[in-house]
């Protein structure tokens, strides 16, 4: 086997990375399932862009993915390694500003769309909406956190 194989296959099989990458599809898979039997009618695109690309939701796929990295170099590097300071204060920031900045702006950006359509109706005022970036609740940053630290903790003890 050349160096280079022997490296990709190290990468793939390395458990940080593994649990992390697991963390975020299964929490995306979880959104996508929860829209699904959420009542509304849902086309078959929206349910791909759901579990491939769209951000909110529970549970927060950010989260799982960051919590799960963290617990991972925890568990396999120590607590104290720079690794999984590192890790931990990364994923405290994405987790943070899931709940903060990106949620609230996306009610900002939500409150501007709907004056900007009311104006459009009402007068001949042209309105392009903004894009509406979707954020976390408490509950499901937490929930995305909870999920990435159980499969982390599987992939290191099962």
């Amino acid at each position: 086997m050349s160096i280079r194989t022997e490296q990709v296959r190290t990468f793939i099989e390395n458990p940080i990375f593994l649990s992390s990458v697991s963390s975020f599809l299964l929490a995306q898979l979880f959104k996508a399932a929860i829209m699904l039997l959420g009542g509304r009618k849902r086309s078959g695109r929206e349910f791909m862009e759901t579990l491939v690309w769209r951000t909110g939701g529970m549970p927060s796929s950010h989260s799982a993915l960051v919590s799960s990295m963290s617990t991972s170099a925890a568990i396999n590097e120590g607590i104290g390694s720079n690794l999984f300071i590192v890790t931990l204060f990364f994923a405290l920031i994405i987790m943070r500003d899931a709940v903060g900045v990106r949620r609230s702006s996306g009610l900002q950006a939500r409150a501007l769309n709907s004056l900007g359509r009311q104006l459009s109706e009402d007068s001949s005022v042209e309105y392009h909406p903004v894009k509406e970036v979707h954020g976390h609740t408490p509950m499901e940053v937490v929930l995305g956190a909870l999920l990435g630290i159980f499969i982390a903790a599987a992939y290191a003890f099962l």
